[in-house]
């Protein structure tokens, strides 16, 4: 199959219209994202930090590459996928700004200082500047590094390679947030069913968009 070759026909003049809301609606998400990262991680610098069962146990391990460049390539990878897959691309836009909006108002609704004993991410990596600009220290509840992967193997459902890859990827950041202390475990293990409350909800928002997702369930084509 030749790249892009499923955009043949598919692009009607609704299509184009949902299209064009959903880039403006992830623009909004991310600038929300950021505003309320930076809000976050101030008030975060200036609270008291909590107990935690795991990080109280746990050994630091520095995994800066998986938690830089590895988020990196995932939103890099996911970008591609529903690029090339424009059944997808739709529903899958929109829920991830609608994610976006909703972590960005629950990371600023209860102040959680920053765990003392984590790993330090190494600010001269490559990519960290770009990382920089979408993860801020007190970003906590919920992961999303835990939770986006975990959306993005709901809205592939229907493929059965990337919703398994795309779990197994969820289940490895989780694993990564814990190891390096970055997270408290209550942020990774709420993260999937908060997720999959988001998925839900778009689901029933953008039903039109979900339906030619729903569509391929059971199909070769999927």
């Amino acid at each position: 199959m030749k790249p892009f070759s499923e955009h043949k026909g598919f692009w009607t003049r609704e299509n184009k219209r949902s299209f064009a809301l959903s880039i403006l609606f992830l623009i909004l998400a991310l600038i929300i994202q950021f505003l309320a990262g930076r809000h976050s991680a101030t008030v975060a610098a200036r609270s008291n930090f909590a107990g935690d069962l795991f990080l109280d146990n746990l050994p630091v391990v520095n995994l800066d590459i998986l938690i830089v460049q590895g988020a990196i390539l995932m939103w890099a990878g996911g970008a591609l996928l529903l690029a090339l897959r424009p059944r997808y691309l739709l529903f899958g836009l929109k829920a991830i700004a609608l994610f976006i909006i909703v972590r960005s108002i629950s990371i600023n609704l209860t102040h959680i200082g920053i765990y003392p004993h984590q790993a330090v991410l190494d600010t001269d990596d490559l990519g960290y500047s770009l990382y920089s600009l979408f993860a801020f220290q007190g970003n906590y509840f919920f992961s999303g590094h835990t939770g986006l992967p975990f959306l993005m193997a709901l809205i592939f459902w229907p493929n059965k390679f990337w919703r398994s890859l795309f779990f197994i990827i969820s289940a490895v950041f989780g694993v990564t947030m814990l190891l390096a202390h970055v997270h408290y475990s209550i942020d990774v293990f709420a993260a999937p069913f908060i997720t999959y409350g988001i998925f839900k909800i778009s689901e029933y928002l953008f039903a039109r968009d979900y339906a030619l997702i729903s569509s391929l369930t059971g199909t070769k084509e999927a």
